[in-house]
């Protein structure tokens, strides 16, 4: 590293992270692949558990108290102060702006994106029976899931994966969903039915990516950072927070996005949805891959463009 100083188990990476099973993973993941990279041992980075807004408050549904940066702000908040070196995120979590003094361009090689169907007694969600119960917290699942089976029944449904299949045994809902890619990293892809088709449900914007955070002038963190980095990744999710950013993606407004490569090319797909679901726009585009901003917010345009004008007005 041309003489940077690399961390030393005097000296380690401290390495900032949500305490959840599935945050920790990840940070795991982080930590191996710069052990990997660099030639380092264990023991020359430290794991900060640090417990965000939206891992203390369980009992409220995430847009009412405060939208996206619950699980993120407290984490960027000990990195401005310096208390950790880089800051572990799912991108799917991340406001679509970081403080100036933070840079996110380390992602690491996407998991599968699509959502997982979980029932304790129907395999796929067109089994489940006309009324059946269904429990999800995502406004984006629930506005699909009321756009394409209006006949369901959804309730609020918050919790890490063992919480939600012990509401399944206590018969609060039949079905729930969760994120494929989470299942994955914690070895548990046994606890789904199976993946649900990313053409029945479009995922959310960079759902499966992991996002690692650092000081803008923390050199250190730059070097060893760029060198995990998987570009493939990092142009799918230029196009999908670039869609993000110009629908104005909050917590409140269901939105699905989800980019693939294809050789150079981009291909983007982009859903909006009611919050009731009673209404659904889609479009996608495809382009140049190292057009991904551009291409991004050209579809986001499109879709307003399409939108009625009352389509936002629950907001």
């Amino acid at each position: 590293m041309g003489g940077m100083d690399l961390p030393t188990p005097q000296n380690p990476l401290k390495i900032g992270t949500r305490g959840s099973l599935l945050a920790l993973a990840q940070t795991h993941e982080t930590r191996d692949r710069l052990m990997a990279a660099h030639g380092l041992p264990e023991n020359a980075f430290k794991i900060v558990v640090i417990k965000t807004t939206g891992d203390k408050v369980l009992d409220r549904p995430l847009k009412e108290i405060g939208g996206k940066g619950l699980f993120t702000r407290e984490i960027e908040d000990a990195l401005l102060e310096g208390g950790i070196d880089i800051a572990v995120h799912s991108m799917k979590d991340m406001p679509t702006l970081q403080p100036d003094e933070l840079q996110l361009n380390c992602y690491l090689p996407r998991e599968d994106v699509r959502d997982a169907f979980v029932s304790l007694h129907h395999e796929r969600l067109a089994d489940l029976p006309e009324g059946a119960v269904v429990g999800s917290s995502s406004l984006r699942r629930r506005a699909q899931l009321a756009n394409r089976r209006p006949d369901l029944k959804l309730v609020e449904f918050r919790g890490n994966v063992q919480t939600r299949l012990k509401k399944l045994q206590d018969g609060v809902a039949e079905a729930t969903f969760l994120a494929m890619a989470g299942l994955n990293r914690l070895g548990q892809a046994h606890v789904a039915r199976g993946p649900i088709e990313v053409g029945d449900m479009l995922p959310a914007v960079a759902q499966g990516c992991i996002g690692i955070e650092r000081r803008m002038k923390d050199a250190r963190a730059e070097l060893l950072l760029a060198a995990i980095h998987h570009v493939p990744t990092g142009l799918r999710l230029a196009a999908e927070r670039a869609y993000l950013t110009t629908l104005d993606g909050s917590c409140e407004t269901p939105i699905a996005g989800l980019a693939i490569l294809e050789g150079d090319t981009l291909w983007l797909r982009g859903e909006i949805l009611r919050p009731d679901g009673s209404e659904a726009i889609a479009a996608e585009v495809r382009g140049p891959a190292s057009d991904g901003a551009t291409l991004g917010d050209g579809l986001a345009r499109q879709l307003l463009g399409m939108a009625p004008k009352d389509f936002f007005d629950w907001r």
